[in-house]
């Protein structure tokens, strides 16, 4: 027999990720009696911090952007704003392996001008582009302006043929729009909705000057998504159950929900699946979704992480992003892991690498370890003291043409239960943003079929 617990004006959040944290905050603040039931002995999702040695690791290497509102939210509802700054200005360095050294490194900058001013002496500079394909840079650029990311017309199209259409050469995909898109989307132009692509590229770089002003944790993300949400949650009264998996969830003859678990079954008026789509899938009660089995429809891509640690500095940058390399983005976690001993350690952050993800260790490490001494000619006489990979095989849902029809919103046709997660119909990409605005909406959609008052934290939604 299991225990069986039934406070009033309930609900149970399923999954300690950035999506059902974000909820069950949002449904304690409202009054409920909150139980977050987490599988993993964490939270934080898929993104996450672990012991290796002496170091604290992420998963792999998450960064956000000004516009990103709801993180923004979520950061400030944690206390995490701090150690999770914002760039003054976007600055991104770019490193093309493939040139001589004195004409390797370009700057992706933004000035305070109006939006599309604030990036044109940059691209009017930026060496890795031709004189032509700055002009055509620009002209698609007021395109894409024109286009209507809600537009279903344009989930249906990939990135790549509107690119090939407003005249971009494969060059300029390489250096301007896939340098961008596969880190934002985890897919290249090829693969991805334009819809999608559309929503990256207008919301982050034509919206606002400051929209791209790039943030990420300069603390272990556990710090943040784990020990900060987990006293956050706490402290507004929101019971947090990890290393627990949910078994079932069902609908008693009530009218009430049974979410059952390995050690008890909870009894609560609602409950929000915030989970992946297939362990959603699974949990779904017969007739809750009309075409539950798209879910499973919904691909996913994975993001391969490699780590090295130098025993000397050899990069004096914060991070950089390569051209005519494997390395996509490099970043300095050396403070944020706590290494010492004058060493440095580096996190490389490569998405859409389907034919990497399952490659061996010492294959990827006589892949990239040469490709750094390339990019940055101190690592050719730096020693490597440790390198290794983490591997998220699902680590987002794939941004597929089509995958708009496929992803479905927060309410269902069960009364009572609702879907949180990335991957539903946020209209972002696979973000953290994403998996808070889920949690937003889910929570939202919830207290108002409760007939609780609440105001949205975001302006934009006001």
């Amino acid at each position: 027999m299991t225990d069986r617990i039934s406070p009033p004006s309930s609900a149970v959040v399923v999954g300690g990720g950035l999506a059902g944290v974000t909820t069950a905050l949002r449904l304690a603040e409202a009054g409920l009696a909150v139980t977050l039931v987490e599988g993993r002995p964490r939270l934080g999702g898929l993104a996450f911090s672990f012991r290796r040695g002496d170091l604290t690791v992420d998963n792999g290497q998450h960064v956000y952007l000004r516009c990103c509102t709801a993180y923004r939210w979520f950061l400030d509802r944690i206390g995490g704003t701090a150690l999770a700054p914002v760039q003054d200005r976007l600055d991104v360095p770019v490193l093309d392996a493939a040139r001589p050294a004195g004409s390797r490194l370009g700057r992706l900058q933004r000035t305070a001008l109006p939006v599309p001013l604030h990036l044109a002496a940059s691209l009017a500079t930026y060496p890795h582009l031709s004189l032509a394909e700055r002009a055509s840079v620009g002209r698609a650029a007021l395109a894409l302006r024109g286009l209507d990311p809600a537009d279903p017309a344009l989930d249906g199209v990939d990135f790549a043929t509107w690119l090939h259409r407003h005249g971009q050469s494969p060059r300029t995909v390489e250096a301007l729009w896939d340098l961008v898109g596969v880190a934002t989307l985890n897919a290249r132009a090829a693969d991805a909705s334009l819809g999608l692509a559309a929503m990256v590229f207008k919301t982050g770089l034509l919206s606002e000057p400051g929209a791209a002003d790039i943030g990420w944790a300069r603390v272990p993300l556990g710090d943040l998504h784990d020990t900060l949400a987990r006293t956050a949650l706490e402290a507004a009264g929101v019971r947090v159950v990890t290393g627990t998996r949910v078994k079932d969830v069902v609908r008693d003859g009530h009218g009430r929900w049974l979410v059952g678990t390995d050690a008890e079954q909870l009894d609560t008026d609602t409950v929000v699946l915030a989970t992946a789509q297939r362990e959603t899938h699974a949990l779904l009660p017969d007739g809750a979704l009309d075409a539950p089995d798209r879910l499973l429809s919904i691909g996913t891509a994975p993001i391969l992480n490699v780590h090295v640690v130098y025993d000397r500095p050899v990069l004096r940058r914060p991070f950089f992003a390569a051209l005519g390399s494997p390395v996509q983005w490099v970043f300095d976690r050396t403070d944020a892991s706590g290494l010492t001993g004058g060493g440095q350690y580096l996190a490389l952050s490569q998405s859409a690498v389907q034919d990497e993800i399952d490659a061996p260790v010492a294959e990827l490490r006589a892949r990239y370890l040469p490709e750094l001494e390339r990019l940055l000619p101190p690592a050719r006489t730096a020693a490597v003291r440790d390198f290794f990979v983490t591997r998220e095989r699902t680590a987002t849902f794939a941004p597929a043409p089509g995958v708009g029809r496929l992803r479905p919103g927060a309410l269902t046709r069960a009364p009572g239960l609702y879907l949180a997660g990335a991957w539903t119909a946020t209209g972002w990409p696979a973000t953290m943003e994403g998996a808070v605005r889920s949690g937003l909406t889910a929570a939202g959609a919830a207290l108002a079929a409760l007939g609780r008052p609440h105001e949205h934290p975001l302006k934009e939604a006001a």
